[in-house]
């Protein structure tokens, strides 16, 4: 074992637990470090940034205002209805947080070469002091690429890139996208504004309209506007999307996108009652709106709707799609997929309700970056 400075014993580390009675509690808990294996690496943790993701295992079907101090941790009560929802973690206190940046203090044997190193990470429990890894698993960072902007090299990144990605493995030629103002929203217009590929931006509010305009997108259209309809399919007629994601998931905004997809496609030579033959799709991976999803059935019968999580879609474009994907975003970490923070909050920080609060109102704008080393002892 090698180490750049006396070897921490202890690391603290964010959990949320729902007891069988019916409980949510937000505690950080402290547990001895294990010994490094061979090929592994201890990553002081130094960024790590909040995403949707994140907020739904942290807080399940709890409203952060329900939550009350108690001492040093936040509880509530889980409502009666969902609880079943959450059988299969009833009892775990589940860490928190899918990546994260930060410096390798010990390595084991075979990774020496990494000491000192920056690295970013992903795969869970990165809302932590300190996170165990495999030397081959972590991404080293250039000098130009700071902790902070390292953080966020995986799951936004990554996610917009398998959207291209899949969109090409099945055959379609163009895009929609929801919520398209949030951060990964923007990469998604970079990407495909470099790309050649055809884009239509749904967002929720006319102020986002202005901001992906200002980016370089051509086709936006705002979900609150009275034509919204309308001009969602003129989008989709003009770039031939047939493939969307939506992160919204509730509401009637799959079915909006799916009839606009239907209403775009060119006049039948010949009456059928089953619509258009070509294959629209939407794909929900996010649940910005928790209200059922409401389908009204004008889009004939040559269509889908599926989920859509970044680990199962990793694995269906494979080994080779994946690094290509993981060079791309090292090369333009600063520029196509750069992340910007509202504010950078301390671990402990998170057991303040207001913090949390702020931290799980999903506006746009409004990405907060935890750091561990703002209140790690020592």
């Amino acid at each position: 074992m090698t180490t750049s400075q006396p070897t921490p014993r202890r690391s603290r580390s964010l959990r949320s637990t729902i007891t069988a009675d019916g409980h949510l509690t937000l505690s950080l808990q402290e547990r001895e470090l294990p010994e490094l294996a061979a090929d592994e690496v201890l990553v002081a943790v130094e960024a790590s940034p909040i995403n949707p993701s994140d907020i739904a295992v942290l807080l399940g079907p709890v409203a952060p205002e329900a939550l009350e101090a108690e001492s040093g941790t936040l509880t509530a009560a889980v409502p009666e209805a969902a609880l079943g929802l959450f059988r299969d973690r009833l009892g775990k206190p589940l860490p928190i947080g899918n990546e994260g940046a930060g410096t390798v203090v010990i390595t084991g044997a075979d990774a020496t070469e990494l000491l000192g190193a920056r690295v970013a990470l992903f795969g869970g429990s990165m809302w932590a002091d300190y996170r165990v890894a495999s030397g081959s698993g972590v991404l080293v960072l250039p000098e130009s690429v700071s902790t902070a902007a390292g953080a966020s090299l995986f799951v936004n990144p990554l996610t917009a890139l398998s959207m291209v990605e899949t969109m090409r493995a099945e055959g379609h030629h163009a895009l929609v996208h929801t919520a398209a103002a949030s951060n990964l929203g923007q990469m998604l217009v970079r990407i495909c504004a470099a790309d050649g590929v055809g884009l239509v931006n749904v967002v929720r509010r006319p102020e986002q309209v202005e901001l992906l305009r200002g980016l370089g997108a051509e086709f936006v259209v705002d979900s609150s506007a009275a034509s919204f309809r309308e001009e969602l399919t003129d989008a989709i007629r003009a770039t031939g999307a047939t493939l969307a994601f939506d992160a919204i998931g509730g509401g009637t905004l799959a079915g909006d996108i799916l009839g606009a997809m239907e209403r775009a496609q060119p006049p039948l030579a010949s009456y059928t009652p089953y619509g258009s033959p070509v294959l629209k799709q939407v794909y929900i991976y996010g649940a910005l709106d928790f209200s059922p999803t409401v389908l009204r059935r004008t889009f004939g019968l040559t269509w889908g709707v599926g989920g859509y999580l970044l680990t199962n879609a990793l694995g269906r474009l494979g080994g080779e799609a994946v690094e290509r994907m993981r060079a791309r975003v090292l090369a333009e970490a600063t520029t196509t997929f750069a992340s910007h923070y509202a504010r950078t909050v301390g671990l402990g920080d998170l057991l303040d309700p207001a913090v949390l609060a702020a931290v799980a109102e999903r506006r746009t704008g409004s990405k907060y970056l935890i750091d561990p080393s703002r209140d790690r002892a020592g």
